[in-house]
């Protein structure tokens, strides 16, 4: 059978391998944050400060209910490369069943809460009265097409856990143009508002996700899938358990943080439209702090993991080492182009012909960008420290840096600079930055205890 669809990451030049193996997360990254830049792009050149607002609060809703994708298709990750690690490739193909039914199942319920509680969700958003309607819009009509965002996610993960992130760049990169020629027709040429930008990402996210699956299936004999109709409908107990067992503290870390943004960012539209706008082009930013920190963690953690699983410790120590030698040199690089050249970035997303609006945010952004410096460094160290924590599979740690960098940290330095330092919403901002650094800090000492090199964490 023809195995040469599976990266083997045990052996062979680390640094090559990160490189070669993140390239492609890190451009399916950027595109992602492009056409979802073009969202608020397009929708702020049509609709002003409000648009932003609009497109900001929905996309933090929607961004929200995709916690239980993120972390369970992560685990799933992990888990199949330490199926490969520890040469175990007959399990692929019904855990693949297992995860894959259990997600899309989570996808539906998820989706009908959002719709459900809609407003209310809204309301504790504190989403401003002249950007409500947008935002309810772009929120419901991303609630609905949930269902193809959970599904991409799952068709990716278990690409990457084999070592493919080439092919989901390549549908991630069909999105993307989708997305920005819909954005046109739906905005501009349909005068649909951020609803209409929402349609064209859910719609984007459909082709691409179809895309993805497809390619999965007929190149499953490659990937020593050997999965039947009945392994996503009989799900294996134990694969659910190993992968409810890694994927909970993944969720969950992943939900407080979204939780903690949320909380933030329902302060920070308090203080009215044209701060909860800024916000919308600070979340752009800070994504872009994560562009190499994302891709650096999800392949660290599949190499990690592949090779924990063969005993392989040493190799384990010189990959974080040259994840720490990309992922800080980039987030220097970031820091002095923002340094640079931050009124080019601020007014980037607004027509600069209304002097008005470009001065509002220009003020506010002045005091922003010492913030987003510790966003990239913040980014780039927990990179590091995540790709062992999770390709180790320790659920323990996982939950403890949950808990500490999604509710503890950053809900309690948002409040203490926030409100009790009186530094309003630049407090909030700073309390989450500052938040960032907690999963190097556990992740350190972590590594050091070398509890990491237990391989029986996960069955």
């Amino acid at each position: 059978m023809n195995r040469s669809q599976i990266k083997d990451f045990t052996k062979g030049n680390i640094m090559k391998q990160l490189l070669v193996f993140s390239l492609p997360l890190f451009l399916s990254n950027l595109l992602q944050i492009v056409y979802n830049m073009v969202d608020m792009v397009i929708v702020g050149q049509e609709l002003g400060l409000e648009g932003i607002s609009g497109v900001s609060v929905g996309g933090d809703v929607s961004a929200f209910l995709t916690f239980v994708a993120m972390g369970f298709s992560n685990a799933g990750q992990v888990l199949i490369a330490r199926y490969i690690g520890a040469g175990e490739r007959k399990k692929l193909g019904k855990f693949v069943g297992t995860m894959s039914s259990f997600l899309l199942l989570c996808s539906v319920f998820i989706s009908a809460l959002g719709l459900i509680f809609r407003g209310e969700i809204l309301d504790l958003m504190n989403t401003p009265d002249a950007s409500r309607d947008e935002a309810l819009a772009y929120s419901v009509i991303c609630m609905i097409g949930l269902v193809f965002i959970y599904g991409y996610n799952i068709v990716s993960a278990i690409l990457r856990g084999m070592g493919d992130s080439k092919h989901p760049f390549i549908f991630i990169g069909i999105a993307a143009v989708l997305n920005l020629v819909l954005d046109i027709l739906f905005v501009m040429g349909m005068d649909m508002g951020a609803g209409g930008a929402a349609l064209a990402t859910v719609i984007s996210q459909a082709v691409s996700f179809i895309c993805c699956a497809v390619f999965l299936i007929k190149k499953r004999a490659e990937f020593d899938l050997e999965a039947k109709i009945t392994d996503f409908v009989h799900w294996d107990r134990e694969m659910l358990g190993d992968l409810l067992k890694l994927g909970t503290p993944m969720a969950i870390k992943t939900a407080s943080i979204q939780i903690s943004k949320l909380f933030v960012n329902s302060w920070i539209n308090s203080y009215g439209t044209d701060i909860s706008a800024f916000a919308g082009i600070a979340n752009k930013i800070s994504s872009i702090s994560n562009l190499v920190s994302a891709a650096m963690n999800t392949s660290g953690s599949t190499m990690v993991g592949q090779n924990i699983a063969a005993g392989q410790f040493d190799r384990v120590k010189k990959i974080l080492r040259s994840l720490a030698i990309i992922t800080l040199t980039v987030a220097l690089a970031f820091s002095v182009i923002i340094c640079i050249f931050p009124d080019q970035i601020f007014t980037a997303f607004i027509d600069q012909s209304n002097e008005s609006e470009a001065d509002k945010i220009l003020d506010i952004g002045a005091r922003y960008v010492p913030i987003a410096v510790m966003l990239f460094f913040g980014s780039a160290m927990r990179a590091i420290m995540n790709a062992l924590i999770n390709g180790s599979g320790n659920t323990k740690i996982n939950f403890v840096t949950a808990i500490l960098d999604g509710i503890v940290l950053r809900i309690g330095l948002a409040l203490l600079f926030g409100l009790a330092l009186d530094m309003k919403h630049y407090g909030f901002w700073l309390g989450d930055a500052l938040a960032g650094f907690t999963p190097f800090w556990i992740g350190l000492v972590f590594y050091f205890t070398g509890i990491w090199k237990k391989k029986k964490v996960i069955k």
